[in-house]
């Protein structure tokens, strides 16, 4: 019988099974003690979708911007005084979002082709001066009565071009005046004033206002290509560029105290002007990680 159950032990040893496979849900931290932790990177532990999330969030708040500024111009755009008179460049309660190059074209284009200038052009650029015999080098009749029309109308379009559209997308300068509105005379009629050399810049800072006063001598200088013979020259481009500054600074004043003097003379109720919206603010991944339901 020993020797038999000898016999028999290599036999049943060599057909025994394989020990089964452990559960699939096992206690984790049972393997977890068994075996050492190992580290993660972290660009797997930070989802891929973040990312996207906060630039589509960025371009959200940009289109935003975009179209409240847009919304603000085309507002400006309809401002007249008297009902006639362009008021297209001044922002009425001093606060606007910036506007991009195309909308500062946009709102110099408009004051080109409005009927307004056009007419002064006729009236005053070529009847009135032509009355007083200004830029008498034209001569008279209707040639120099076209003459001055043409100069006056140029002085417009190249004034508009280059200092409210050209320059101030170039060097990020806002061409429109921020009517202050409020606050003490003096306080007021000094802001008009200076704001032919002080503008606003598209960071909303302060700035000294080189897209104006470089426009102002570029366009005398431009001028020197269609005025008469005596009135060219560099000291011709100095004086009228530096004419065209300086009553800027009384342009100003118009800005600043005609919608008052109309109101107080035709008994008029201030317009209600809409507040700036402000613009959305992107949500950044750390702050989407703090935020709560």
């Amino acid at each position: 019988m020993q020797a038999q159950r000898q016999l028999t032990q290599p036999v049943e040893s060599a057909l025994a099974l394989p020990d089964a496979p452990g559960p699939q849900n096992s206690d984790p931290a049972a393997s977890t003690s068994s075996s050492p932790p190992q580290s993660v990177p972290a660009s797997a532990a930070t989802p891929p979708s973040v990312a996207p999330a906060a630039a589509t969030g960025s371009g959200d708040a940009k289109q935003q911007q975009h179209s409240q500024a847009e919304r603000e111009l085309k507002q400006e755009e309809q401002q007249h005084l008297l009902g006639v008179v362009p008021n297209f460049n001044v922002v009425m309660n001093g606060q606007a979002l910036p506007l991009t190059g195309g909308q500062k074209w946009d709102l110099a284009l408009h004051g080109v082709v409005n009927p307004f200038y056009i007419g002064w052009a006729f009236a005053v650029g070529g009847g009135y001066s032509e009355l007083v015999d200004s830029n008498s080098g034209y001569g008279w009749g209707p040639a120099g009565y076209f003459k001055r029309v043409g100069a006056s109308y140029a002085d417009n379009v190249n004034g508009a071009i280059i200092g409210n559209a050209l320059l101030p997308q170039l060097l990020h300068q806002d061409p429109r005046y921020f009517r202050k509105g409020t606050g003490s005379i003096k306080g007021r009629i000094w802001v008009a004033a200076v704001s032919t050399v002080v503008c606003r810049g598209d960071n909303g800072k302060k700035q000294f206002y080189t897209s104006n006063i470089l426009g102002n001598y570029l366009s005398g200088a431009i001028s020197n290509a269609y005025y008469p013979a005596d009135q060219r020259g560099f000291a011709h481009t100095m004086e009228t560029g530096s004419e065209v500054t300086l009553f800027g600074a009384l342009g100003g004043q118009m800005y600043e105290f005609a919608p008052d003097i109309i109101r107080v003379l035709f008994h008029r109720k201030p317009s209600a002007t809409p507040a700036v919206a402000p613009a959305a603010t992107p949500i950044t991944p750390s702050a989407a990680g703090n935020a709560h339901p």
